[in-house]
């Protein structure tokens, strides 16, 4: 019997109501193992992780929220201004809301007669959403759908199209433990099979054919990055087993180059080649042997590495014009060597890959990070100094005898930062959190001040996010006071009186257009819980323009005393 779409939901809502990692990793993978069929288990493995389609495919349905929310509201016909939209507002999610509308409107329970879809029928139906082009195209293979789900089908049939998360509680980790716990697999070498075929559906099918030591990588698609920890939560006993180098104030990325083909992926593993074509032109005139650098993007000007701000000013143009290109000029500078001589050196220690590092990059003078070695934290503090006149983040320290941890954060790469700065901010909304924090308000939207500000008519107004930095007592006297001060809910999320302030600190400002700030902070996370103050004491938006500028005219070192990178 053919995998119908409706088990997969059900299963997928069971995983969704189960408290316990563990209790949600041994509901899917009961389910992959009763699968008959590659086709199926590869399905189910990608709907789950990764969306409709496979994360190294690039498709996507274009299927936004408004685009799903009109179709709905004609669906079930009724005002999508005057009905949905309240709804939404009172859910906290268009897909619940649509779920629920199929349920209760009377016209919409008639046109739909369900029909238990395979899981092959409904990747079809995103395959022809992929296709379309105008939204009445989109409408019309949604109503079609539609009319033969039921309305949970619906619900995450929304989700899936959405790519990624399904919002469950169930990220990729875990997905990657249930392949583990079907097939009687080891789980590190399930995430290593995952991290170089970039296919949670084929590392599905090896699993359960036992050949996952048949994995092989493929260059041009992108691997989970390592990732550093903050080094005042891991102590250094041994700083001299370390080296440093700069963190460099750009976007991290990873670059595949063999000849002229060059590729470039964001830490979210997107290829963002498009928006960089002066670093595909830089490597392609090289033409390097095959070869996978992680690294980073900087703009870099008149020897001087420019603030990130600058650069965003770059990120997700596809295709820059003459005049960015020379505004804001950008340097791939490469600190690791995933793959040479065609094979990955993941497990090679730091040396050994810097050494090829070295030997790749000064053949063909591409620029490298520079290493130091420590013998003290004196050399910490004096090598940090110099990184933050260079006007980069802080450093990094490196394990000499680490393998690439890929898609870890352990005490092998350690970051040395202090807080670009930090706000006093009031509480404006709070949303339910899920998994071990479900049952609580675990994250925060914060507000500055903009009541005397003649460009706003509100009191405050958000600046960011921030879900960290507090301790579980903390955070049980918060939602105590959460209570007192909640004035209106919206599914999840709870609209407070603004009464609670919140010291927060983070990395760097960034404009941002989309919001009524016209700017987000990176990185914002709790520094205190300011008991003592009130909504008056908060800083306001002019403060955060200020410091923004002030960011901006910073005067930074330039490259050629002690750099922080060199070429070849």
């Amino acid at each position: 019997m053919k995998a119908t779409f409706i088990r997969f939901c059900e299963v997928i809502q069971s995983i969704r109501q189960t408290r316990g990692n563990n209790a949600k990793i041994r509901l899917f993978a009961d389910y992959m193992a009763g699968l008959e069929s590659d086709e199926e288990l590869n399905l189910a493995a990608q709907f789950i992780g990764e969306g409709a389609f496979p994360e190294l495919s690039g498709k996507r349905t274009s299927v936004g929220s408004r685009t799903s929310g009109l179709a709905a509201a004609e669906f079930c016909e009724i005002d999508y201004d005057k009905v949905f939209k309240p709804c939404r507002t009172a859910t906290g999610s268009s897909s619940e809301t649509i779920e629920r509308l199929m349920e209760n409107i009377p016209a919409a329970v008639e046109k739909r007669n369900p029909v238990k879809l395979t899981l092959a029928e409904v990747h079809q139906i995103a395959e022809n959403l992929y296709q379309a082009s105008g939204r009445d195209d989109k409408k019309a293979i949604l109503w079609s759908a539609w009319e033969r789900m039921s309305a949970i089908e619906i619900k995450y049939f929304i989700r899936i199209l959405g790519q990624g998360s399904l919002r469950i509680g169930f990220e990729t980790r875990s997905v990657i433990a249930s392949i583990a716990k079907a097939f009687e697999s080891d789980r590190e070498s399930v995430r290593y099979a995952h991290m170089i075929t970039g296919s949670l559906g084929r590392t599905a099918i090896l699993a359960r054919e036992n050949r996952l030591d048949e994995a092989r990588f493929k260059l041009f698609h992108p691997l989970s990055f390592m990732l550093a920890s903050p080094i005042e939560s891991r102590s250094v006993e041994q700083i001299e087993e370390y080296v440093a180098e700069e963190k460099f104030d750009g976007m991290r990325a990873q670059l595949h180059t063999d000849g002229k083909k060059v590729k470039i992926f964001s830490r979210d593993l997107n290829d963002i080649t498009r928006s960089f074509p002066d670093i595909v032109n830089f490597f392609t005139k090289r033409e390097l042997p095959p070869a996978v650098f992680d690294g980073e993007i900087c703009v870099y000007k008149d020897d001087i590495i420019l603030p990130f701000q600058l650069l965003q000013k770059r990120m997700g143009i596809k295709k820059p014009g003459k005049k960015i290109l020379n505004q804001y000029p950008v340097l791939f500078i490469a600190y690791d060597l995933l793959y040479t001589n065609n094979r990955p050196i993941f497990d090679l220690k730091l040396t050994d890959r810097r050494a090829l590092l070295e030997q790749i990059t000064g053949q063909f003078n591409v620029p490298i990070a520079s290493q130091n070695s420590l013998t003290g934290t004196d050399d910490v503090e004096t090598l940090y100094n110099r990184a933050l006149e260079h006007g980069n983040e802080g450093l990094v320290l490196k394990l000499k005898e680490s393998a690439y941890e890929y898609g870890q954060r352990r005490k092998s790469w350690l970051k040395v930062k202090k807080p670009g700065g930090s706000f006093d901010t009031v509480m404006m909304y709070a949303h339910a959190g899920s998994g071990k924090r479900g049952g609580t308000y675990s994250d925060f939207t914060l507000g500055i001040s903009v009541k005397d500000d003649e460009r706003y008519e509100e009191e405050f107004i958000p600046i960011g996010k921030a879900y960290g930095g507090y301790s579980d007592d903390e955070l049980k006297k918060m939602n105590q006071k959460i209570k007192e001060l909640t004035v209106e809910r919206y599914g999840p999320t709870l609209g407070l009186l603004p009464k609670l302030v919140i010291e927060i600190e983070f990395d760097e400002i960034q404009i941002n257009k989309r919001t009524k700030a016209g700017y987000t902070l990176r990185f914002p996370r709790f520094r205190a819980i300011r008991w003592d103050l009130g909504p008056n004491d908060v800083n306001t938006l002019k403060d955060v323009e200020a410091y923004y500028q002030q960011s901006l005219e910073k005067e930074r070192l330039p490259q050629h005393k002690n750099p922080s990178f060199t070429f070849g």
